[in-house]
Formats: structure tokens, C-alpha cells, sequence
């Protein structure tokens, strides 16, 4: 009779020890548990046994995949994406992991750039979201949307035009890239000066016939690109020109100068002026 009671006991004491439940978690050992560092608190959670702390992740963190402490999921306004080639190109919603075995990148739900109140251009809303929650916790302002699309600036001239020096006969152009929002209208001057000095501006092509102008866009977004092409150049095409860009915002210019030489091209790109020595160049000889 005695040894059934002992086995009997040691039944119960098994029963009432801890085990895995049926959703494969264990009992929670916070001591145990791994650090979580996260970019920011709001990016903190638990995993899927509602024990250990994890990191939600962003835009371009791996997500999804087989694991059963449930990390790998994305954060609040992000979906899991496959990469493409992964097989299964399933989609989880926010805090889940996708339904596949293989792992896919957290992406934004919502695609396109807004701009936010310190006047910056975030590639999406989710983007801005973190760079809030990152201003908050480092004592500076929220961050909030003012509107959809890019952020409005006057125009930056991105490449200035080059100086030039060349041969009469050539042909030779000058460009410059301008950005801003919203595109800029974007025109090429040449500057001269009165009798008096006074700095005139005169509007190309005007009437010249060796000299075209043309403005297309890129080679960026909201980015435009502006040429002015003589050919053949003359010893009048010498002086200074002027890439003038302007918007609702503002305006801005670019000077640069061309050389006129007497003279012929050499092998090698440089100029032969009458004197015989040697200049660089931008152009071609005609």
C-alpha cells in the first residue's frame, strides 16, 4: 500500500510542475529574457508569449519567417513583404509576422513622400513617424505631416555651369542643374554692361543664330537641367552668361565665362592660340 501512495504523490507533484502550454510558450523567466534596445520605446513590444521584450522593426528590417518567440514582426503602419524570388509573396499586417516559413522586409503600408514639419521630405509616412518619435526622445519638437508630396523650396542650382576657353569656329555650350518645388522655370542670360556700367541682361537665344537653348527635366526628380549650345562660336560669343532658375519660392544664378581664342584645335583636346600656348576646353572643334 505504501509504494502506491509514494507513486501517486510524485504523479501530482509532475502535474502540478510547469510545462509548455499548448501555444509552445514556457513559463516566463524575465531574468532570462535577452536586452531590447529599440530606436525608439514606441518600437518596444513583447513577444508572442507575452514574456520577453523585442524590437518591432522598420522600413528594410527583416520580418516574418519561422520563429517561435514570435520576433521578426514588423512595426505599426508597416506590412511584411517577401523579396522577391522568396516563394511565398504573402503580406502580415502590423505586430504580425507573415504567413510563410521564409523571412520578407518590413515596407510601408502607405508609399509616397510627405513632408514634414521641420521641412524636410521623408520617403513615407512611416518615416516621418520614426523621426518624430526619435525628435521626442531626444527633447526636441514633434514632427508632424504638413502635406503629402515633397516639400516646397526655392531653387538651389545643384551643378554650376564651367568656364570655358576655345577656339573661334568651335562649338562649345555650357549647362547647369537646378532643383526645386516646385520646378523652377529655368532661363539663360548673357551679362554686359552700358557705356555707364550698368550690368544689362539680355535673354537667350534672343535673335542669334549660332546659339540654341534648351531645358528638359532630371536628371533627378524635380530636378532640371538647362544647356545653352553656339556653334559656331565668334569672338562676339566671349563673356560672361548667367543660368537664372525661379519659382513661387524664390530665385537664384549661376555665372560662368567663355573665352574666344584665334586659333585652331590640337590633337588631345587643348587649344593652339596664335602665340602657341596650350588651354584646356570644354567642346568640341568644328
Amino acid at each position: 500500500m505504501k509504494p502506491l501512495l509514494v507513486l501517486l504523490a510524485l504523479a501530482l507533484a509532475r502535474a502540478e510542475e510547469p510545462g509548455p502550454s499548448a501555444d509552445g510558450c514556457g513559463p516566463c523567466e524575465p531574468d532570462s529574457c535577452p536586452a531590447a534596445k529599440c530606436r525608439a520605446p514606441e518600437l518596444l513590444a513583447k513577444d508572442a508569449c507575452g514574456c520577453c521584450p523585442l524590437c518591432l522593426g522598420v522600413e528594410g528590417e527583416p520580418c516574418g519567417g519561422v520563429d517561435p518567440a514570435g520576433r521578426g514582426r514588423c512595426a505599426q503602419g508597416y506590412v511584411c513583404l517577401a523579396s522577391p524570388g522568396d516563394g511565398d509573396v504573402g503580406a502580415a499586417g502590423a505586430g504580425s509576422t507573415r504567413a510563410g516559413g521564409s523571412a520578407g522586409r518590413c515596407v510601408c503600408k502607405h508609399d509616397f513622400a510627405v513632408c514634414g514639419s521641420d521641412a524636410k521630405t521623408y520617403e513615407t509616412v512611416c518615416a516621418l513617424h520614426l523621426a518624430s518619435w526619435l525628435s521626442t526622445h531626444a527633447g526636441r519638437s514633434k514632427v508632424h505631416k504638413e502635406h503629402d508630396g515633397e516639400c516646397k523650396y526655392a531653387p538651389m542650382i545643384v551643378t554650376t555651369p564651367k568656364n570655358i576657353v576655345n577656339v573661334t569656329g568651335s562649338q562649345v555650350y555650357l549647362s547647369c542643374e537646378v532643383k526645386a518645388v516646385p520646378l523652377p522655370i529655368v532661363t539663360w542670360r548673357k551679362v554686359t554692361e552700358s557705356p555707364k556700367g550698368v550690368k544689362l541682361l539680355e535673354e537667350l537665344p534672343g535673335d542669334r543664330i549660332n546659339l540654341a537653348v534648351q531645358v528638359r527635366g532630371g536628371p533627378s526628380k524635380y530636378e532640371s537641367t538647362a544647356w545653352v549650345l553656339i556653334n559656331p562660336l565668334m569672338r562676339e560669343d566671349a563673356g560672361t552668361y548667367q543660368c537664372h532658375a525661379k519659382n513661387s519660392l524664390g530665385e537664384t544664378q549661376a555665372e560662368s565665362s567663355i573665352k574666344v581664342v584665334e586659333g585652331k584645335a590640337k590633337a588631345g583636346g587643348g587649344v593652339m592660340t596664335k602665340d602657341g600656348r596650350g588651354d584646356s576646353v570644354e567642346g568640341t572643334s568644328k
